[in-house]
C-alpha cells in the first residue's frame, strides 16, 4: 500500500544534496501551499556561476514528489573575505526594473500608522487618474497588501522565467504574502530579506500586456536594512511619508525623512493619516489624535504637505474586506481624500523629473 504524504524541508534538503553545496543551503521552508522557499547564501561567487547554481538547485527542488512551485532566493549574507591590499567596494548602481517608468516608495518611521492601507489607496487613486499602476508589498516578514487588494488566496502564476503579477482593482500586484502561508513566519536575517525584494523587483513581469507608469512600493516601518537596500539599489522617483498626528509618530517620520535625504532619494511630502475621526452616524469631527502635527512638521522640514486622511469606520471596513475605499466609493469623502493626495504625488513627480531652469547671461 503507498500513503501520499506532504514533501518536507528535509525532502528538500535531500533533493539539493550533491547539487548544491550544503554549506550554502540557508532556511528551508515547504508551505501548506506546497511551494518550496529556499534561500542560499552565494556571496561572492561569479554572477554566470550564481545563475547556473539558481537554475540547478530549481531543477532539483521541481523534482521533489509533492513540491507545486520552487523559489530560490539568492543573498550575499557570507561574503567572501577580500584580501588586505583590495580597495574599498564602489558604490553599486541602481538595478534596472524592466517595465516600470517611475518607483515611489511609501514609508513610514515606525508601524501602525496606516501606511499600508495609504499605499493601498494610493495606488488605486492613482489608477483612477488613467495611469497604469502596479503595487509591491514590500513588507516581507508582515505582508498585508494581499488581504487588502482582496487576493489573498490566490497565487501568482510561474512564468519561464518569471511570477506574473496578480490583478485587483486595476493593480498589478505583488506580496511576499502570495508565496507563503499568511499564519507561516518568514524567520529570516536582514540580507535575506533583502534578497527576496530585490527578487521581487526583478522577477515579476511587471511588463506583462502594458509598461507601469508607477510602481508603488509599500515599504516595511522604520529605517532598518531593507528600507536602505531599496533606496540605495533602485532609482527611485520619490518617497511618501505616512504618519499620525501624535508628537511620538512624528519624531519617526522625521527619521524615515531624513534617511531618504542622506541617500539622495527626493521626499514628495508627508500624508497625515488618522488625521481626524469622523463619526459614521452624525459626521461630527473630533481630533482624538491631535491634528495639524504633520502639516506643520512639513513646514518646519521644507517637504509638501500631501493631504490629511480622517479615521473612518468605513475605511477599516472596506480594507478588511480587500476592497481600498477608493475602489469601492470613488466619490465619497475618504476616497477624494486619497484622490488628493494623488494628484499631488503625480505633481511631485513631475517636478522632480523636470530639468533646472537654464540661466543665461547676455553680454
Amino acid at each position: 500500500m503507498v500513503f501520499n504524504r506532504s514533501a518536507t524541508d528535509s525532502d528538500v534538503r535531500r533533493a539539493l544534496h550533491g547539487v548544491v553545496d550544503d554549506a550554502l543551503i540557508g532556511s528551508v521552508q515547504v508551505t501548506e501551499t506546497k511551494q518550496a522557499i529556499v534561500t542560499l547564501e552565494v556571496g561572492g561567487a561569479p554572477s554566470r556561476d550564481i545563475e547556473a547554481l539558481r537554475q540547478a538547485a530549481e531543477k532539483a527542488i521541481a523534482g521533489v514528489r509533492g513540491i507545486k512551485q520552487a523559489v530560490v532566493i539568492l543573498t550575499a549574507e557570507r561574503a567572501a573575505a577580500a584580501p588586505a591590499s583590495t580597495a574599498p567596494t564602489a558604490r553599486q548602481s541602481h538595478i534596472d526594473v524592466q517595465g516600470v517608468k517611475d518607483i515611489i516608495a511609501v514609508a513610514s518611521g515606525k508601524g501602525g500608522v496606516g501606511k499600508s492601507t495609504v499605499a493601498a489607496n494610493l495606488a488605486v487613486a492613482l489608477s483612477l487618474k488613467g495611469l497604469r499602476v502596479g503595487l509591491l508589498d514590500a513588507d516581507i516578514y508582515g505582508p498585508s497588501v494581499p488581504r487588502l487588494m482582496g487576493i489573498a488566496a490566490q497565487k501568482p502564476e510561474q512564468m519561464e522565467r518569471q511570477l506574473r503579477p496578480l490583478i485587483a482593482h486595476g493593480i498589478k500586484v505583488m506580496s511576499m504574502g502570495f508565496l507563503v502561508d499568511e499564519a507561516t513566519p518568514m524567520i529570516w536575517r536582514g540580507p535575506m530579506a533583502q534578497s527576496a525584494l530585490m527578487q521581487l523587483l526583478r522577477d515579476v513581469a511587471w511588463n506583462d500586456g502594458d509598461v507601469l507608469d508607477v510602481l508603488v512600493i509599500d515599504m516595511p516601518p522604520g529605517t532598518g536594512d531593507i528600507q536602505l537596500t531599496l533606496a540605495q539599489k533602485v532609482k527611485l522617483a520619490g518617497a511618501v511619508i505616512v504618519s499620525t498626528p501624535q508628537d511620538i509618530a512624528l519624531i519617526d517620520a522625521r527619521k524615515g525623512l531624513e534617511m531618504f535625504h542622506k541617500v539622495s532619494v527626493p521626499v514628495l511630502g508627508i500624508v497625515e493619516n488618522m488625521s481626524y475621526y469622523c463619526c459614521p452616524s452624525c459626521g461630527h469631527r473630533a481630533d482624538i489624535f491631535g491634528h495639524g502635527g504633520a502639516q506643520a512638521e512639513a513646514a518646519k522640514l521644507g517637504v509638501a504637505f500631501l493631504g490629511e486622511v480622517p479615521l473612518h469606520a468605513d475605511i477599516r471596513r472596506l480594507s478588511d474586506a480587500g476592497s481600498p475605499v477608493v475602489a469601492a466609493d470613488p466619490d465619497g469623502h475618504q476616497a477624494r481624500a486619497f484622490r488628493d493626495i494623488a494628484d499631488q504625488v503625480i505633481a511631485g513627480i513631475a517636478a522632480v523629473r523636470r530639468p533646472a531652469p537654464r540661466i543665461v547671461i547676455e553680454s
